[in-house]
C-alpha cells in the first residue's frame, strides 16, 4: 500500500517525519532496527535513494547507528533526545500561531480540555 505523498514537502523528509514519529510514539524501540531500505522502497514504491537519504538524516542527527553487515538501529536515548526537540520546536515556533488563535477566539482553558464548545 503505497501512503499519498505531500506534494508540497519532498518524499525523503515525509519519509525521515515517519520515522521520527513511529519512535516518538513507541513503535520503534531503541535498540530496534528499521527496516533495510530494499523493504522501504519497495512496500512504498520509491526510489531506493530517496530511503538513503530520509536514513542518512537520521543518522546525521545521531537517532539511529550503522552496524556494520547489520544495517541500521535506533539508539539509547533516542526517543528522549527527539522528544527533548520536538517540544522545543513545538514551543518556539508552532505555539505562538495556536495562542494568538486561542486568544483571538476567545477560547477558555476548560474549552481547551474539556472540548466543550460554548
Amino acid at each position: 500500500m503505497t501512503p499519498q505523498w505531500d506534494s508540497e514537502k519532498p518524499i525523503y523528509l515525509q519519509l525521515y517525519q515517519q520515522v521520527v514519529a513511529r519512535i516518538l510514539d513507541g513503535f520503534i524501540k531503541e535498540g530496534e532496527a528499521l527496516p533495510s531500505v530494499r523493504k522501504v522502497a519497495a512496500e512504498y514504491q520509491v526510489n531506493p535513494i530517496t530511503i538513503s537519504k530520509a536514513y542518512q538524516m537520521l543518522q546525521d542527527e545521531e537517532v539511529v547507528e550503522k552496524q556494520r553487515g547489520k544495517g541500521l538501529f535506533v539508539k539509547s536515548g533516542a526517543q528522549e533526545s527527539m522528544l527533548d526537540r520536538e517540544r522545543e520546536t513545538f514551543l518556539v515556533q508552532q505555539w505562538p500561531e495556536i495562542l494568538k488563535q486561542i486568544t483571538r477566539l476567545k477560547l477558555s482553558a476548560e474549552q481547551l480540555l474539556t472540548g466543550d464548545k460554548l
